[in-house]
Parts: C-alpha cells; sequence; structure tokens
C-alpha cells in the first residue's frame, strides 16, 4: 500500500473479499491458477479505481478494501461480481467464484492501518458469504442511501458472527445480474436442525418411540420400513426432535421425494448442510468431507423415490465418518451393510392394562375433536370408537380420514358403514392379494454373475424403473377389483366424487376404493358436498400403463369420453331435468376432463363424438379467452377424420364449422372466419335441417363485421332475419337480431334497434343458453347512452352485468365494464369511469379478446375523458383500475349510484335542495 494512499476517516466501510474454494481452484487448474488469479485481481482492482476505494491488503485471492462512502462500496461490490460473472474464464469450471462482505463503523487510521473491532466484524461478515454472494451489516445497510439502480438488499435476519456475543442482522445484494438463491450464512448460530414443523399433535406410539430412540443410538443406520400412511415420516421426525442435544453438530431433515433426479440426491443434502458445489469436484466429495469430523443424525425421508441414489450416499456418508448417523424412511430396504430395518406397526387398538385409550381410539379422538371444530366425541361413542379402529387395523392413515367423515356422520353411523364399505381394509379377504414377489425381473440371461450388488450400485436402467417398481410393490398387493379400479380411474384428470366412480366401475365401488385410499394409492379428500377421490400424477401415469397393458384402454376412454358427454348434458339442466340458463361456472370444473376425453378422441377415439364435446363448451371457450385452444382441438379432430374415414352427417359438421367460425373470430383469424363460415352454410344446406340453417346464416354477419363490411353485415342481418321468420324459426336468428342491433347503434338508427330489441326480448328468456348473457340489456343500454338517458343506461347496463357475472360470462363482463364506465363518465364520475376503463382494458388483454365492433366508441370515450380529467389524473385513475381484477372491478360498477338516487336528481331538487347547492355523489370522486 502506498504511504500517500488517502485512507478513510469516521464512517467507514470496510469490504474483503476472497475466492470460495480457492484451494481446490488451484489444484483442479494447476498452473493455469496463476492467469485466473492475476485476472480476477485486475478486475477487483478496475472497480476499486473507479469508485476510489482504499486497497488495504492483497494476500493470496483476498482484498481488504476500506469506503469512506457505503453507497460506493455496495457499488464496487455490484459491479465487481458483475463483471466477475461475465468475465469470459478458460472453461466454466476455472471461474472464480467470489464472496464479498461489508460492514460500517467509526474507524481512524493508524499508521497507515486500522486497528479497530470493526475490521474484525466486517471479515466474519465475509466469512458468513458464500461464492457469488454479497453479504452486509445492518449499519452498511443504514448508511448505503442510495443503492445503485435495481438493487434492493434482502433481510437475511439476525446472526451471531464467529468470536462476537452480540448478534448481527445480515442482508444479502439483490440486484440484476447477481444469484439469488444460497443456503443460509456460515455463521456461529446456524440452527442445530431443520426438522419441519408439526401442525397436529403426536398422539400414541410412546413405546415405539422410545424403541426406535434406542435403535439409532445404538445404530448408525436405522431405516424404518413401511407402507404408505403407516406413519413412517411423522414418527421419526418425532424421534429425530428427542435426539437434537445429542448431536452438536445438527440433526437434518432432507426430503428425498422433492428430488427429482437421482444424481441431485447428494445436492440435496448439501443443500441442507448450508455447502455449495465445489469447481471440479463430485459434490458427494464436498458432503463426505464437510461430515467426516462431525457429529450429525441426517433424516432422510422417503428414499424410495431415489433408492439408489439414496443408498450411494448413506454409504459414502457413514464410511466417511464415525460421527455420522443416518434415520431413513423407505417402502423398500436400502440392503446396506449394517443397516438396521425396523418395520413401523400399526397402531394398537387394544387398550392398556392401566383402562386408558388404545393408541387408535387415542389418535381417532384427536383428529375427531379437530374436524368437529374441538367438540369430542360423546362418551356413548366408546364402543363404536373402539369398533372403528378395529376395522381399520389401527393404521393411521385409516383413522385420519375417519376422523374427517365424522364431521358429517356420528361414530355410530360410520361404524356401520364400515361393516359394508370399509372391510376391505382388512388386506382381501374377498379378493387374495397376489404376491409381490410373483412377477420379480428375473436375472438377465447370460450373466456372469460378476456384476455389482444390485442394492449396493444400481444400473440406469434400474434406476429408471425404481419408482415403476416401487409403486408396483402396492399395486400387486391389490385384489383385482381393486387394481381394476385402479388402473380405470387413470382415465379422469382431475378429482372424482363417488358417483362417478360407482359409474366407471359399473359396481359398488366402495370396497376397492377404500382399499385403494388406504394404501394411499388415492387420495381422498373431503368437501362439503362429500367425498372427492384423486390420484397423484406419477401413479395416474403408471395406472395408465397399466391400463394399456390390460387391454383395458379403449374400453375405460371410451366410458370417459361418454361421462363427459353426460357431465355436459347434465351441467345444461336442473335437478328435475328441464333446462336451465348456461351458467359457465358449471363448465369450469369440467374442462379438464372434457379436455382429456378431447385428447383421446383425436388420438384413438371418435372424432365425431370429439365435435359434439368440442361443443360442448362452445361459449366456455371464447368467454375464458380460449377460443385458440378451442381452433386447435377442432383441427386436431377434423385431422381424426381424415385418418379414420368416420362418417360425420351434415348437420353434425355445419355446427362445428359454425364453432370454429366463432372461435376464428374470437381469435382474430377473420380470413379463417369467414372461410368456416362458408363451410358451415355449405354443409347445413345440405342437411335440410331449417333451425341449423337458421343459426349458420344468423352467424355470416360475423365475419363481415370483423372486415368491416358493415352495410353488407346490415344486408345479411336483414335477410337472415326474414328468412327464418318465414320459415317459423324466428328464435334461432337470434344472432342476427342482435347484429343487426349493433350495425343500427353504430350508425344512430337508434329507434330501430330499440324496437327491434324490445321485440327480441321474450325470445332470449325463452332460451337458457342466451338468457344468461342479457345481449337485449346490454344493447338496450348502449341505445340508451347513445340517447342520453342516463337512467336507462343504468339500469340496463348493470342488469346485463349482474347476470353475465352471475352465469361466468367474463368476456361479455368487459364490454359491459366499459359502457358502465361511459355511463360513469356522462352522469359525473369521470374517475370511477377511468378505473372501469383500466380494469376492462386489463382483462380483456388477459382473455386475448380482439377488437369489436365496440373498440372505436370505447377508445373516443376515453379519449374524451381523458381532455376532461387531464392526462396525469386519467392516467393514474387509469392505472389504478388495471390493479383491479375483474369481481372488484365489477364490484365498483355494481356500486355506481343509480341517477336517481342522486342528490341533484330531479326527484328530490324539490325537498333535499332547498336550503342550497346540491352535489352529486358521484361528482364527489
Amino acid at each position: 500500500m502506498s504511504s500517500r494512499m488517502h485512507l478513510p476517516a469516521g464512517w467507514v466501510t470496510f469490504v474483503f473479499t476472497d475466492i470460495e474454494g480457492s484451494t481446490r481452484l488451484a489444484q483442479l487448474l494447476g498452473p493455469g491458477y496463476r492467469p485466473v488469479l492475476a485476472e480476477h485481481r485486475r478486475l477487483l482492482r478496475r472497480t476499486i479505481a473507479a469508485t476510489e476505494g482504499a486497497e488495504l491488503l492483497t494476500e493470496g485471492d483476498s482484498f481488504f478494501l476500506a469506503f469512506d462512502d457505503a453507497s460506493a462500496a455496495i457499488t464496487a461490490c455490484l459491479t465487481a461480481q458483475r463483471a466477475l460473472r461475465e468475465h469470459e474464464w478458460p472453461t466454466p469450471e476455472s471461474a472464480p467464484r467470489v464472496r464479498m462482505g461489508l460492514h460500517t463503523g467509526w474507524a481512524e487510521p493508524r499508521d497507515g492501518e486500522y486497528a479497530s473491532p470493526e475490521v474484525h466484524r466486517a471479515a466474519r461478515v465475509a466469512a458468513a458469504a458464500h461464492g457469488g454472494q454479497v453479504l452486509c451489516s445492518a449499519a452498511t445497510a443504514r448508511h448505503a442511501d442510495p443503492l445503485p439502480t435495481g438493487a434492493s438488499l434482502l433481510d437475511l435476519g439476525l446472526h451471531r458472527l464467529r468470536g462476537f456475543d452480540d448478534r448481527e442482522r445480515l442482508f444479502q445484494l439483490v440486484a440484476p445480474g447477481l444469484e439469488r438463491q444460497f443456503p443460509r450464512p456460515r455463521t456461529a448460530d446456524a440452527e442445530a436442525h431443520n426438522l419441519p414443523v408439526q401442525v397436529t399433535s403426536f398422539v400414541g406410539r410412546q413405546a415405539e418411540r422410545a424403541d426406535l430412540r434406542e435403535l439409532v443410538v445404538r445404530h448408525r443406520l436405522v431405516t424404518v420400513l413401511g407402507a404408505g400412511g403407516g406413519g413412517k415420516t411423522r414418527l421419526a421426525v418425532e424421534v429425530a426432535t428427542d435426539l437434537v442435544e445429542e448431536y452438536p453438530d445438527g440433526v437434518w431433515f432432507v426430503d428425498i421425494a422433492s428430488v427429482t433426479d437421482s444424481g441431485l440426491v447428494a445436492f440435496a443434502i448439501a443443500a441442507v448442510l448450508g455447502l455449495r458445489p465445489e469447481p471440479g469436484r463430485p459434490m458427494i466429495d464436498t458432503l463426505v468431507e464437510y461430515a467426516a469430523n462431525r457429529r450429525m443424525l441426517i433424516v432422510l425421508d422417503t428414499c424410495d423415490a431415489q433408492p439408489s441414489a439414496c443408498a450411494e450416499a448413506v454409504t459414502r456418508l457413514l464410511a466417511g465418518g464415525s460421527g455420522v448417523r443416518v434415520l431413513a424412511t423407505t417402502r423398500e430396504p436400502l440392503a446396506l451393510p449394517g443397516e438396521l430395518v425396523w418395520r413401523i406397526p400399526p397402531l394398537s387398538v387394544d387398550p392398556p392394562a392401566d383402562g386408558s385409550e388404545s393408541d387408535a381410539v387415542a389418535l381417532l379422538l384427536d383428529r375427531t375433536a379437530a374436524a368437529r371444530g374441538g367438540r369430542k366425541p360423546d362418551p356413548a361413542e366408546s364402543a363404536d370408537l373402539r369398533r372403528v379402529v378395529r376395522r381399520l387395523d389401527g393404521l393411521p392413515l385409516a383413522i385420519e380420514l375417519a376422523a374427517a367423515r365424522l364431521r358429517v356422520l356420528s361414530v355410530g353411523q360410520l361404524a356401520e358403514r364400515l361393516d359394508d364399505v370399509l372391510g376391505t381394509l382388512d388386506a382381501g379377504r374377498d379378493d387374495p392379494p397376489q404376491s409381490p414377489a410373483a412377477d420379480r425381473p428375473q436375472s438377465p440371461v447370460g450373466s456372469t454373475g460378476d456384476e455389482q450388488p444390485e442394492l449396493s450400485v444400481r444400473t440406469a436402467a434400474e434406476r429408471h424403473l425404481t419408482m415403476q417398481a416401487t409403486v408396483t410393490w402396492s399395486y400387486r398387493t391389490l385384489g383385482p377389483r381393486a387394481a381394476r379400479l385402479l388402473r380405470w380411474l387413470a382415465v379422469f384428470a382431475g378429482p372424482v366424487d363417488l358417483e362417478t366412480v360407482e359409474w366407471l366401475l359399473g359396481d359398488d365401488p366402495l370396497d376397492p376404493l377404500s382399499v385403494l385410499v388406504d394404501k394411499s394409492l388415492v387420495l381422498a379428500e373431503p368437501h362439503a358436498s362429500g367425498y372427492t377421490y384423486r390420484m397423484l400424477d406419477p401413479i395416474r401415469a403408471y395406472a395408465a400403463r397399466r391400463l394399456a397393458e390390460a387391454g383395458e384402454e379403449r374400453d375405460a376412454r371410451n366410458r370417459h369420453v361418454a361421462w363427459s358427454a353426460h357431465a355436459l348434458e347434465q351441467a345444461h339442466l336442473g335437478p328435475d331435468g328441464e333446462p336451465v340458463t348456461l351458467s359457465l361456472y358449471a363448465l369450469d370444473p369440467l374442462a379438464g376432463e372434457v379436455r382429456a376425453a378431447l385428447r383421446w378422441c383425436a388420438t384413438g377415439g371418435s372424432a365425431r363424438i370429439g365435435l359434439r364435446l368440442a361443443g360442448g363448451l362452445e361459449q366456455w371457450w371464447r368467454e375464458r379467452g380460449l377460443a385458440r385452444e378451442g381452433r386447435l382441438w377442432l383441427f386436431r379432430l377434423y385431422g381424426r377424420l381424415a385418418e379414420t374415414g368416420e362418417v360425420v352427417p351434415e348437420g353434425e359438421l355445419a355446427a362445428a364449422y359454425h364453432l370454429h367460425s366463432l372461435h376464428a373470430g374470437a381469435d382474430g383469424e377473420y380470413a379463417e372466419e369467414l372461410r368456416y363460415s362458408q363451410r358451415a352454410e355449405a354443409a347445413a344446406r345440405q342437411a335440410g335441417d331449417v333451425g341449423l340453417l337458421a343459426r349458420v346464416l344468423a352467424g355470416r354477419a360475423a365475419p363481415l363485421v370483423d372486415l368491416g363490411q358493415f352495410a353488407e353485415a346490415e344486408r345479411i342481418c336483414r335477410e337472415v332475419i326474414d328468412w327464418a321468420h318465414e320459415q317459423g324459426v324466428d328464435s334461432e336468428a337470434l344472432f342476427a337480431v342482435f347484429r343487426l342491433a349493433e350495425l343500427l347503434w353504430l350508425r344512430g338508427e337508434l329507434d330501430e334497434a330499440a324496437e327491434l330489441l324490445g321485440a327480441a326480448r321474450p325470445v332470449e328468456a325463452a332460451r337458457p343458453v342466451e338468457r344468461g348473457r342479457r345481449s337485449v340489456d346490454m344493447l338496450l343500454g348502449m341505445v340508451a347512452l347513445a340517447r342520453g338517458d342516463l337512467v336507462a343506461a343504468h339500469e340496463h347496463l348493470l342488469a346485463a352485468l349482474r347476470s353475465r357475472m352471475h352465469h361466468g360470462f367474463h368476456g361479455r363482463a368487459c364490454d359491459t365494464l366499459n359502457a358502465i364506465a361511459v355511463r360513469c363518465a356522462v352522469g359525473g364520475a369521470p374517475l370511477t369511469a377511468a378505473r372501469l376503463f383500466g380494469a376492462a382494458q386489463v382483462t380483456r388483454a388477459t382473455l386475448r379478446s380482439t377488437p369489436g365492433i365496440y373498440d372505436a366508441y370505447w377508445m373516443q370515450q376515453q379519449a374524451a375523458l381523458r381532455r376532461i380529467l387531464g392526462d396525469t389524473a386519467f392516467d393514474e385513475a387509469y392505472g389504478e383500475g388495471a390493479e383491479l381484477g375483474l369481481d372488484e372491478a365489477v364490484a365498483l360498477a355494481l356500486g355506481v349510484e343509480h341517477p336517481d338516487l342522486a342528490a341533484d336528481s330531479d326527484w328530490f331538487a324539490a325537498e333535499d335542495c332547498r336550503s342550497g347547492p346540491c352535489q352529486s355523489a358521484a361528482t364527489a370522486d
């Protein structure tokens, strides 16, 4: 350091940096390390010079710097990290990962150096960082104002730095170009465990808890083995909690179920321990070296998700250090030397000698009280409680499910149901299960016997089959009826209710369904209307493969298609079987199933039925902003028709082409819209169905309007309306009536439009598919706005908005929001108008709505509103509206005061305004 260098005094920000894993990097690069180190120094010094920092010490790979400004120090670190990341190093492995720490404190230089505890605190902050990370103390965070553009400080909480008694709040520099995700800081007070916090009480198993605790103390590898739902994880966590104080280097929980690849198991364990990868070194080596001289307990949960990698990691960890112990949970042993396999038993169902309740009954009592809002079962139900737990064989998962059922059933009712429904929880008395060993994979032909042991070092093929083999273990314990149900349930995309399962199976499903739930192959989830049942995706995929292997896929999927068609039909009917006003909310839960059915129709089923299914969601596709998806399904179904040569009646083709035309228009594909409109007309004429032809002809105007040919569109509408009247199918031309009314409104023929709509109101009301949209009210509201009739506009538009939202027509609701915005602008509430315009625009963009006949009008009204409010006020209010969700925007619109209730209304002028000038409530905004 030059003796002439200026050293800051007073509030000084100290910075320490070094290369994480520099020794390992030097060993890896050999002679190539020196130029990397030199380039690292050059980049840092260039940054220091630009920010006027003082370089006090450079030793090896470390820097010690001082700044008289905390913001400049932060900027220097940010610039340096970006420079290091952007620099082209000889190889990716040679890129140094530099950690940086900053602290600001009061210090005075003496003889060209600082002798202050603040320097040591800064060094400890740097030591807590990871490669690529910038940490600073709370003092630096307070003084660093302003921060670099785009940068922020992430509060990492209080930590005890090594050598300091107090706790320091650490912050991580977050900015574009920097990594964000790091393990916890390397500080002295790192938590002694990361065991998950349980949300329910641990009931019973005191003897098992004590036994397992003793085994973990005596043995270095203990594996808790059992089927799903047996309580393996919960018991392991409880035992590990008891042992936290026995392991000075911590008790660490690793969830292997979340690891998606076998190669990431070591990384998952390392991340829990706060370790980072080192250049050119396998993660497992870093992990073993770290654990070698430590005394710790590692809880590996759900090892059957990655059994081979878990076995390898455990082998290395146990061989690397005598202080490491492992407690594993799994459905199959790791098969390692020294492994003690402890099979978890069911909860005891027999009461102990002291007269207290058995563990199984105690668990049922506890969970039932929780399910019933804290109300415990009546003492008179004790006998039935014992009946229930005995029927469930003390299996914790089954007891939890039974307790959930007790929200709506008495214990006695549940016990009676178990006689019929859950008896098969006693493991297949009616349908003896197959042996899990049957069909076990045989040794490959030509095996020499010199291969590595199967469970200590597994091949890639075996790793790929492991999840399937694990599920197969449970699958092969099923009786024929439960196995068939599992396979057939794979055709459903989401949860199904009991009635659906019964329909699918064609038999009483309660027994086999109970078996699947008990084995955790199917999840039972309680809802207000009853239970629903679903499979996790990996199990569904396995069951689907089994379905195909069993030769049942065509039958099962065709049955699912039939169910989907039936469900769509029922969504249009009320409890009495009569048509009801269509609500798109009733179609929302069916969309996933219809998609699954369409996928089968387009690949292996009937395209004709697929066209019917697509038509069942006709308005839903467009109102949910999914017109493009609807078009793509239709294209796939056309391809299936061409592939199979399946014959489809002309009438059904006409309906599909008409649907396609509407989708194309909503998706902005106007040439395609016109093309399919013409195809629909040709097919409808071939079919000879007058009503169908009227509907198709009524749609002819839509592409003309979208193409701006308004006069031709009006001519077509009038011709279609007259022709439909002559044919006696006036109601089928309703779409043409609405189009004509829009065109009349557009050119100012308001009286004719109002007369036309007045005649259309009873027609709309008589059509369940149409009446929820309240198109007549929407259009009458637009006519009223054009006439300046604020009262009529308000009433019509709010009626349309209420109905459209109540029945799920979100796309159309956006048009109504725009219209109500115009009503507010005219009625003296310009800020509310701007908010509604903003909300409607954002929702339309979300739904990918294309410009319609009203768009020019909306833009004209917004421009006028901007002139009234000014750019700043309009943009602010518009932005506020853009932050609203659709429901919030609708609530705002429905809250607009009726014009007749305003303080300056003629209705109240004689009484309320006598004493002085009145101001409308709308004006107040």
